[in-house]
């Protein structure tokens, strides 16, 4: 006898798909709706729903979608993610980005570098950017670094709190890194590395929808990246996300978005500097 596959109906895909993009800007068009469909099945395991149907049923008609909101997010969301991942990136940043910083202002008065990795999923970019920081320190022994990162995946962020990362992940991080700013477990769990110490106190994580406003984030950053996110988002919320992204960015400071994000036709105070790099007016 065959399986009955449980389904969305279209009805309620529809409202699912306009609840999440209004929520957090990511559009779920119609050839999304089997991966929507996969991903919900453990929600309704987690909220002893006995259908798709019925998990919906539980947020649209029964008044569960305050205590399940983040569980669906969190379920819904994609965190594709990996270190040095656009690596030119990270070669800019320290050799253009942090040394014109330094120039424009001496840190001579201990105060930090501040960097936000603005779609951080499970840390990956946000310890990147602290390796980075790390290295340039060699040079600069006065630098210092505070490096937020946000996402509003709350079991991502949980993954960057915890800096600790499957072995297959750390094949981008060049050798010297990995022996400098990797750990293996001493504890029997072979297969995992944690980032040191040292790395970890340089980064924090904090839970943040950037369709919200105001962002609970300073607006002094000297770095922004936010990249391969917006792909996600029509331009209405594009054009909102990157002004309010620009509002956090101090004159001078540089933004970094995904190599297939753009900025034209925005009006923004920002300047392009190299691919996909942008420096506030």
């Amino acid at each position: 006898m065959n399986e009955v596959i449980d389904r969305l109906s279209q009805r309620d895909f529809d409202k699912l798909a306009s609840l999440i993009q209004g929520y957090c800007g990511i559009k779920m068009p119609p050839t999304k709706k089997t991966m929507v469909e996969g991903r919900l099945r453990r929600r309704m395991r987690a909220t002893g729903a006995q259908s798709l149907s019925d998990y919906c049923r539980y947020l649209f008609d029964e008044g569960g979608l305050d205590e399940e909101m983040v569980g669906l997010i969190d379920a819904v969301t994609t965190n594709k993610t990996d270190f040095f991942r656009e690596p030119e990136h990270f070669r800019f940043l320290a050799d253009e980005a942090v040394p014109a910083l330094l120039g424009a202002r001496r840190f001579a008065d201990g105060q930090p570098l501040k960097i936000w990795s603005a779609a951080a999923s499970i840390g990956a970019e946000a310890y990147t950017i602290a390796m980075v920081m790390a290295e340039l320190k060699r040079n600069y022994p006065n630098l210092r670094a505070s490096i937020l990162g946000t996402d509003i995946c709350s079991e991502a962020l949980s993954t960057g709190v915890n800096a600790i990362y499957p072995e297959a992940m750390i094949a981008p991080v060049p050798l010297e890194y990995r022996q400098r700013y990797l750990l293996r477990s001493t504890q029997g769990v072979r297969d995992r590395v944690r980032i040191i110490p040292e790395l970890r106190r340089m980064v924090s994580f904090l839970r943040l929808n950037l369709m919200e406003t105001p962002y609970d984030v300073a607006l002094d950053m000297h770095v922004i990246f936010c990249r391969n996110i917006l792909i996600y988002f029509d331009k209405a919320t594009q054009r909102k996300v990157l002004t309010q992204l620009c509002e956090h960015l101090r004159p001078g400071g540089f933004l970094f978005l995904g190599h297939s994000e753009t900025l034209t036709g925005f009006g923004l105070p920002l300047r392009p500097i190299a691919a996909t790099v942008f420096r506030r007016t």
